[in-house]
């Protein structure tokens, strides 16, 4: 029976399934991403991928990275978390485990999840976009993965939103990342204790200076109304609704999935995007508009998709 392992390596985890021929999870596995070392991570990998596949034969192993993945599927172009440039990981990774390896960005692997076995499984043209330390995102067209000419296309995260706007890590201003993420929703509610202004908020009164404050403080007033809060989720939910509605005049998809870590707050996160999706989109009353759905699959996404995508292409092999 074809049996395939999927990895995930996040910038705290590196999470593996191994997955049999009727979708089904047999084994799973978790352990801590070793701290800023290439060939730790690679290390990591292997021993996991050696603990899920025992007693098993397996066809292939799909392994999904956050960063620009080349279009042969084979190098790690650029992974800034995991300090990795131009890295041959397919090639170290099958000369030490004898059978298949295709690499896969993270948001692919997690979108292509969502659109087989989640969310967005009655689609064929979807469009995800993760929030969480970053944007990631994902593209299915025509029920197939886009990658784009070079295999680094839909890094939705990049998208410019505000001309001259707050420097992003891509050496760019003003990308989609710097508005619409966790880490922009904190940093914006960090400029508000600073100012004076949250004083009677609860993310005032949980910390006595911004640099106290973290993601935890954040979740903890959304989840309990806190007026200001949610105007600054209302915010970041404006900026992702502006994008989805450009988004749409471009790949005009029929879902939206909303993963990553600010996804769980549902549709108080889901209800802003809507709102400004809605009034940025061209032509609206004239066209079909999208389903916008929170993701299903959420952490278990990325290794899921790696382990269904090392399948269709060992099929087409």
């Amino acid at each position: 029976m074809l049996k395939t392992i999927g990895i995930d390596i996040g910038g705290t985890k590196i999470a593996g399934v191994l997955m049999d021929a009727n979708d089904q999870v047999l084994r799973e596995a978790k352990v801590p991403t070793p701290a800023e070392d290439g060939q730790a991570i690679i290390e990591a990998v292997i021993a996991m991928i050696e603990e899920l596949k025992a007693g098993h034969e397996i066809t292939a192993a799909g392994v999904a990275a956050a960063g620009f993945i080349d279009a042969a599927q084979s190098e790690v172009r650029y992974a800034p978390n995991l300090n990795w440039r131009n890295e041959p990981l397919k090639a170290k990774l099958e000369a030490a485990l004898g059978f298949p390896v295709f690499i896969e960005n993270d948001a692919n692997a997690a979108g292509w999840a969502e659109y087989r076995f989640g969310a967005g499984r009655k689609s064929k043209n979807m469009v995800m976009l993760t929030i969480g330390t970053g944007v990631g995102g994902a593209i299915v067209v025509d029920g197939k993965m886009f990658r784009g000419g070079f295999g680094i296309g839909a890094e939705l995260g990049h998208i410019r939103l505000i001309p001259d706007g707050i420097m992003c890590g891509c050496g760019q201003r003003g990308c989609l990342e710097q508005y619409g993420s966790g880490t922009a929703l904190l940093n914006r509610a960090k400029e508000l204790i600073s100012s004076g202004i949250a004083v009677d908020s609860l993310l005032g009164q949980k910390v006595t200076t911004a640099d106290e404050l973290t993601g935890s403080h954040v979740f903890e007033a959304l989840q309990a109304n806190d007026e200001l809060a949610l105007g600054l989720l209302n915010e970041l939910g404006s900026y992702l609704g502006q994008a989805i509605a450009t988004l749409t005049a471009v790949l005009d998809p029929e879902v939206v999935v909303i993963g990553g870590g600010v996804s769980i707050l549902g549709e108080k996160l889901l209800a802003p995007i809507r709102d400004a999706y809605l009034e940025h989109l061209p032509a609206r009353g004239f066209r079909p508009e999208l389903s916008l759905v929170s993701a299903e699959l959420v952490n278990d996404a990325g290794a899921i998709g790696a382990a269904d995508l090392a399948r269709e292409h060992s099929a087409a092999r």
